[in-house]
């Protein structure tokens, strides 16, 4: 190996083949224009020299410094990192200004885990982590600072970037403790997994496909209803002039609270229970007769509510003949189940299809005849004009809802917001402001890619670069990545 000055000033580093004192050929690896590049070609000729060749002794100095073989000092996720990176700061999150929050949105996204452990996450990412005692404090500046609500700001531009917001969804859940005391917040409640654990209420507000917009945290008793208007009518002040229809589901329907929607301008899509005829259905069907075609739906009219806070409501009803398959498969075992307690073989619970009003338990078939006349059948309550929308459009608006139920599964899930090991009611709220900015990244990655976060993580994750260290200088090798991640990259990063 031989380093020779070129015209330049630059120093050539070349390897040269020789056979006893004749030359076979010189290879040039390539030109140094300063020091560290010195170190790193000279390294790269070493590997290049086959065994048996002049070689660099190891303690040769190149710049003053010795010179070695170069060693991997660490293996870092820099493309995830900075993929996800990417999509944080396209989002507008940067607005917050802490380095700390984003590595724990981050670090939760990749792994979610305790605030303690994420700095393990972080560690083995390759990436700066913040010590125990700056997340203590970055959770403090979470409330103080009050960042999810510039979170919020940030996420409701980019749902509106282009053109205005028409649809907004709400729905609720629950997360609970691993703790057995209740406190303000805490509460036993309602749970939709039967658990008895203390838990708080959690209200998410998205745009049609399953964006977040706003998440809100309520006590773990309040009921559903009322946390729709507080949430909706705080939306509306936050950003006047904002003309959206507002889809909730079945357990928001209430003449009050339709009252206090339609009173602060709201236009809304409520989802109805139908647990017996109402009247207006069963007048229809007087008039017209059972029969309905596969996705036939009916435009009926009810009044909701009494006295002067009566209102007349347009309800669409729809059938579908698969919700009615399932319909009646549900109602042949709730039969199965009555007739086991009315011949005795199964204790009475709360079982629809039993009438206990005669000596002995009995199916109520009466009732039985009206689930069926039932089946397949959903109502929807709406103050939106059959002009501006019709009932396909109602229809097919509240079944966006769905998005909204399949963010608090990858809340739940991929994020793993729950169970909560915080006790005081601002790390509860900076722990709820984590994961929805995680929610808030995962779904934008999920709407450019059409991937799953989880694909994504496990695409990328394993694409890990190489620090080299030579003497007293590191450089950074990045990894091959195959043309299908790269495309995948490409649309990370907003293209197409």
């Amino acid at each position: 190996m031989r380093r020779v000055r070129t015209s330049s000033g630059a120093t050539a580093v070349q390897v040269v083949h020789k056979r006893g004192r004749r030359v076979l050929g010189i290879e040039h690896i390539g030109s140094a224009h300063d020091e560290a590049q010195l170190v790193l070609l000279v390294a790269a000729a070493r590997e290049r020299m086959h065994v048996g060749q002049g070689e660099l002794p190891l303690d040769e100095e190149v710049g003053g410094r010795p010179v070695g073989a170069p060693r991997v000092v660490a293996t870092p996720s820099l493309v995830l990192w900075d993929a996800l990176e990417g999509v944080y700061t396209s989002l507008g999150f940067d607005a917050v200004g802490d380095a700390a929050f984003k590595a724990l949105v981050l670090g939760r996204i990749i792994e979610p885990t305790s605030k303690v452990d994420t700095l393990r996450v972080l560690a083995e990412v390759g990436v700066s982590a913040p010590s125990p005692a700056t997340v203590t404090r970055c959770l403090r500046r979470v409330v103080e600072r009050d960042y999810r609500g510039v979170l919020a700001g940030a996420c409701y531009a980019h749902a509106t970037a282009g053109a205005r917001l028409a649809l907004v969804l709400y729905d609720v859940t629950t997360l609970y403790f691993e703790t057995d005391k209740e406190d303000e917040l805490r509460k036993v409640g309602m749970s939709k997994e039967r658990r008895v654990d203390p838990q708080v209420t959690v209200g998410l507000l998205t745009d049609a496909s399953g964006f977040p917009l706003e998440v809100h945290l309520f006590a773990g008793n309040k009921a559903e209803t009322t946390t729709l208007i507080p949430v909706l009518t705080g939306f509306a002040d936050r950003h006047q002039g904002a003309d959206v229809v507002v889809v909730a589901d079945a357990g928001m329907l209430s003449a009050a609270n339709l009252l206090a929607l339609e009173d602060a301008g709201f236009r809304f899509i409520v989802g109805s229970r139908i647990t017996k005829a109402p009247y207006d259905l069963a007048d229809y069907v007087q008039a017209h007769g059972d029969h309905l075609a596969d996705g036939q739906t009916i435009e009926t009219t009810r009044v909701m509510g009494v006295g002067p806070k009566a209102r007349s409501r347009r309800v669409v009803y729809q059938y579908v003949f698969k919700r009615a398959q399932h319909d009646n498969r549900a109602i042949n075992a709730m039969i199965a189940r009555a007739e086991k307690v009315a011949d005795g073989t199964r204790a009475a619970k709360k079982d629809r299809f039993v009438k206990l009003t005669g000596a002995a338990p009995e199916v109520d078939w009466a009732l039985v005849d009206r689930a069926r006349s039932l089946a397949g059948i959903k109502g929807y309550v709406t103050n939106i004009a059959p002009e501006v929308m019709n009932g396909p459009a109602v229809v097919a608006a509240y079944k966006d809802l769905y998005q909204v139920e399949r963010s608090f599964r990858m809340a739940k899930s991929d994020l793993r917001a729950r169970p909560i090991f915080h006790h005081q009611r601002d790390s509860i709220e900076a722990h709820l402001t984590i994961v929805f900015a995680a929610l808030a990244l995962s779904r934008e990655a999920q709407a450019r890619t059409g991937l799953s976060i989880k694909k994504t993580l496990t695409t990328l994750r394993p694409l890990r670069s190489a620090v080299l260290a030579i003497g007293d200088h590191t450089t950074t090798a990045l990894p091959h990545i195959p043309p299908d991640v790269r495309e995948l990259l490409t649309h990370l990063q907003g293209g197409h």
